[in-house]
């Protein structure tokens, strides 16, 4: 949104430094993200009074004019060539001197034209940068002295603030909303500013003036035609159609879609004149970046950027019948709009139609089979409120966005509509002339009445942690245009139609802070009470991993969870962002795999990242509103480990070792032991490099392996892992005393045939030496002679116990040799002989 300092000036009734004004609105919610000075290019040219204007000797199109311009002239008249054939004698001009600088970096030297010296320039509009106008010098109506600086006696040097405004906030979209705001802040008093003299030679008119009609006047139906807008309230339509309906100075308007246009107000102007608008008006305009038109359309972008009120002005003689027609849009109509493009309307549209066709896609743009030329005489002028979801979703099918469409879809005032239209009303007659028969046709099926909030003095101190006075909060948000009454211990606070935003009691306490100002409150830590209330079993298991993997040394990344698809069972998102970021993640590792290609990119070797998010999966079944199709959704933990295995230190030579395969191992037994304690970690099945965590003997639950990655040549090898979170709290610890009997440790050195996994001969050896089996140890692994072809000699120790007594050398006997037993029978596994 683009503001003028010189427009919010005029509202307030006092110069205001631009500087200042950036702190205060940021301080206010309302952040600047530029300020772009405007005209001020202009500081070096000044008045001049042109003395005296004669033919240039050698060149017939040229004249010498004599010009006092004061002290810019050294106090004496100048001679400067022109090629203006309007320059007179007597009269006033800009007049920029030798050294002066132009619009777009042009500087002004002394130098001969045709053989004589000129002494700087008369200027033109466009010289200037004002206008476009380059045919003749632009003559000054004025009585300042020559020499004053043109900026001084003409005040067009302003500044354009660029401001970003947050959705919730469409009352920051106007100059009046954002001069609520600085009236409040600066304790100024906030008014429109005075509409100059109407054409016809009166004053403009204040407001309430008999052509408008001060309240509103629901459409009624009597018996043999169209409704009246005086007359009141019951439903009529033409030829039995539900809708509401009124005649406005022989204009017939019809609202048969109150869903799309809760309300929606006509008025008819008679007798206007189309043309430039007056300069005033194209200043405004211009401050802003706004193109000029014509009188009657500017008067409407007026009003839209002063109170925020999309207006629409329609060349009466253009509508057939006449009439005004608020519907549906029907199925494969088109309307062509303003840009020129034929576009296809559906019934999820409300379109503003005469008697015949569409002349408006409501709330988005107009067609030029209505617009206003400078042929119009009589306009009807519609002043509305669309439903904003509607307006959304319309501009979003069409794509096609306008000024009028940014503000509908975030909401207007729907209370304020009469003001706005009444404010346009004086414009035009001040600007394009005319006059208003009837008073304006307002159809409001459904009126609502202003919300209120019942808010409570010590609940906003109890937020805040600073006690704020009863009185101080009802001054301000008064400030700001709540209406505030007492009510026993609480204020009844009445919302104004302009903030929508704001629909609860905690609204209003921030509305409290925010204009007391959030640097006023005190930044210590006070005393406070902690809940009660203990974390949901997810949060808790999420707090315990990310506990013990930064303790482990890896850092906790966010990644995106859109992205390409990950497989075919990927979520697709229907309403994408991009192409690239079109489905849900269905895992954690490729986002932290881009994080670590981004460290390199940075030249950053050395990575260790872990995730806790969601990920996805479609879900097909009798799930969704019929569809078919769901969306399956966990919460998983995945981690990355790349480069050296520990920080470099001078002790460790020319280079650290660098993470390999069992440091990978180690990590992913870790996450595995916090995040599914129930699982056991196994090797990859089908000759696969890498672990799978196994849950309940058959679901695999989580795995672990090397990882491909764009990676630059001194990058070192990339690891990862990701297993599913088990939403469980972990078991209680059980105090076991310190053994109080001696232990007896045997070495078994096992020869395993080929597909006999390690795993397979603990659990043997566990089942068959029974409880005196306190622990079993793998140590060693061997290939080579000694050891036959395909068969692998792998050494365990066993450490045996008895908690009541000690053990007898045959009881360990014993137990060992049915463990051999076992060994040889189920897996074929014997004790190596040496």
């Amino acid at each position: 949104m683009i503001l003028s300092r010189r427009w919010l000036e005029a509202m307030l009734g006092r110069p205001l430094d631009p500087a200042d004004l950036e702190q205060r609105l940021s301080m206010l919610g309302v952040p600047v993200e530029a300020i772009v000075p405007i005209h001020q290019d202009l500081g070096d040219v000044v008045i001049g009074a042109v003395l005296e204007v004669k033919k240039h000797p050698n060149a017939d199109r040229l004249s010498l004019c004599l010009v006092n311009a004061g002290n810019a002239s050294g106090g004496s008249a100048v001679e400067v060539v022109c090629g203006a054939p309007n320059v007179e004698a007597g009269k006033k001009y800009p007049y920029a001197p030798v050294g002066a600088v132009l619009p777009g970096g042009l500087k002004l030297e002394r130098k001969k034209i045709r053989g004589v010296e000129s002494n700087g320039m008369l200027c033109s509009a466009r010289e200037l940068g004002l206008g476009t106008d380059h045919a003749g010098i632009l003559e000054l109506d004025t009585d300042a002295a020559p020499g004053t600086r043109f900026l001084d006696v003409m005040p067009i040097a302003d500044h354009q603030l660029v401001i970003e405004v947050t959705a919730n906030r469409p009352d920051m979209l106007c100059h009046k909303g954002v001069a609520r705001e600085l009236a409040a802040s600066l304790g100024a008093t906030l008014k429109l500013p005075p509409l100059p003299a109407s054409r016809g030679g009166g004053p403009a008119p204040s407001g309430g003036h008999a052509g408008f009609g001060g309240r509103r006047r629901p459409a009624a139906a009597p018996a043999g035609g169209a409704a009246r807008a005086a007359e009141g309230g019951v439903p009529a339509g033409p030829s039995g159609a539900p809708g509401w309906s009124g005649v406005v100075d022989g204009v017939e308007v019809r609202l048969e879609d109150p869903e799309g246009a809760p309300r929606y107000m006509i008025a008819v102007i008679r007798g206007v004149k189309v043309g430039i608008s007056p300069q005033w008006l194209a200043d405004r305009l211009a401050s802003i970046g706004q193109r000029p038109i014509n009188n009657v359309v500017d008067a409407t972008n007026y009003i839209l950027f002063e109170l925020n009120q999309p207006l629409h002005a329609f060349d009466r003689a253009k509508l057939r019948g006449p009439a005004v027609v608020v519907r549906r849009a029907r199925t494969g109509e088109k309307i062509v709009t303003l840009d020129g493009v034929e576009r296809t309307l559906t019934p999820e549209m409300t379109a503003i139609c005469d008697a015949e066709r569409p002349t408006i896609v409501a709330g988005v743009m107009g067609s030029a089979e209505s617009e206003v030329t400078d042929a119009t005489t009589d306009l009807v002028l519609e002043c509305a409120y669309f439903q904003p979801t509607r307006i959304r979703r319309t501009r979003r099918a069409l794509e096609l966005s306008s000024e009028s469409s940014y503000r509908f879809e975030r909401g207007i005032d729907l209370l304020g509509m009469p003001d706005a239209l009444r404010r346009a009303i004086d414009l035009i007659l001040a600007v394009a002339g005319g006059e208003v028969r009837e008073p304006a046709l307002d159809l409001w099926p459904k009126p609502v009445e202003p919300t209120t909030i019942f808010l409570r003095p010590e609940r906003i101190g109890g937020l805040l942690g600073v006690p704020i006075e009863r009185g101080e909060i009802e001054q301000r948000l008064s400030s700001i245009g709540f209406v505030v009454a007492p009510k026993e211990q609480r204020l009844a606070v009445q919302v104004p139609g302009w903030r929508p935003d704001v629909t609860r009691e905690v609204d209003l306490t921030e509305e409290v802070a925010r204009l007391k100002g959030y640097d006023a409150f005190p930044d210590e830590l006070r005393p406070y009470c902690a809940g009660t209330v203990p974390d949901a079993p997810l949060e808790r298991a999420k707090g315990r991993v990310r506990v013990r993997l930064a303790e482990a040394g890896l850092y906790e990344a966010r990644t995106f969870p859109l992205g390409p698809a990950d497989g075919p069972d990927a979520p697709v998102v229907q309403n994408p962002m991009s192409a690239d970021e079109a489905h849900l993640r269905m895992r954690l590792l490729p986002g932290l795999v881009r994080r670590v290609e981004h460290n390199w990119a940075a030249r950053n070797r050395d990575v260790r990242l872990f995730e806790v998010g969601t990920v996805f999966r479609k879900r097909t079944g009798d799930v969704g509103r019929g569809t078919g199709v769901g969306v399956e959704e966990w919460t998983s933990v995945a981690g990355v480990i790349t480069g050296a295995r520990q920080p470099r230190h001078w002790s460790d030579g020319a280079k650290s070792p660098d993470m390999d395969i069992w440091d990978l191992k180690h990590h992913f037994d870790l996450a595995v032991s916090v995040a599914a304690p129930g699982s056991v970690v196994q090797p990859a099945a089908d000759g696969a490099v890498g672990w799978v965590a196994v849950q309940g003997g058959k679901e695999v639950v989580g795995h672990a392996g090397p990882l491909e990655a764009d990676a630059p040549p001194w990058a070192g090898a990339l690891f990862g892992w990701e297993v599913r979170l088990e939403v469980a709290d972990p078991r209680p610890v059980a105090y076991q005393a310190l053994p109080g009997t001696p232990l007896v440790e045997r070495d078994l050195a096992l020869v395993l045939p080929p597909g006999v996994t390690a795993a397979a001969v603990e659990a043997a050896v566990r089942r068959a030496a029974g409880p005196l089996l306190e622990s079993l140890v793998l140590f060693d692994e061997y290939r080579g002679p000694g050891v036959p072809s395909g068969h692998r000699s792998v050494a365990w120790r066993c450490t045996f116990r008895d908690p009541s007594r000690t053990l007898r050398e045959a009881e360990v006997d014993a137990a060992v040799g049915a463990a051999l037993e076992v060994l040889e029978g189920e897996l074929g596994v014997r004790r190596r002989a040496s």
